[in-house]
């Protein structure tokens, strides 16, 4: 493993782990309450996808003797300046937990696609100022996976 990283990797992780867990909480919510079946296969893979990555950035800022949260916490912060909808994270469970059938797969994947583009933008900033060679994959991959996911819930919303 590279342990060579900049300010840049220190950061994309800290907080792409907080942005992972906002995204496996509000999935984790769609698999249990969602109208349509495919709402809640797309939950349960995004779940999935985005829980090994959590692991395996935590691993990296332990090896490279970081905080593996960002400092000061997330007060303020709302997962990496992370809204959905005008929305925190909490604002958005909160409205989800309201929602039932297809008012609640509508909001999800409507908060959902917000909530991928800001990994796709935190991604990005990471591969033009990153330089450790396992972040700046992961960046790749999870721009790669989150692109796909938003034209694949972009069509879901559209058969609502």
């Amino acid at each position: 493993m590279e342990t060579a990283h900049n300010a840049a990797d220190t950061e994309f992780a800290q907080m792409m782990i907080v942005h992972h867990e906002g995204a496996i909480e509000m999935a984790d919510l769609a698999v249990e309450k969602a109208d349509s079946e495919d709402v809640r296969s797309l939950a349960e893979g995004i779940s999935a996808a985005q829980g090994p990555e959590i692991e395996e950035m935590t691993s990296w800022l332990e090896a490279w003797g970081e905080e593996t949260s960002p400092m000061g916490g997330m007060e303020g912060m709302d997962h990496g300046g992370m809204e959905m909808e005008g929305m925190s994270q909490e604002e958005a469970m909160q409205h989800l937990e309201g929602l039932s059938g297809t008012e609640f797969d509508r909001s999800f994947l409507e908060m959902m696609i917000a909530h991928h583009q800001g990994a796709v933008t935190m991604a990005q900033t990471e591969l033009e100022e990153g330089e450790n060679p396992q972040a700046l994959e992961l960046a790749e991959k999870i721009i790669a996976d989150q692109e796909a996911e938003i034209s694949e819930m972009e069509q879901m919303l559209a058969a609502l």
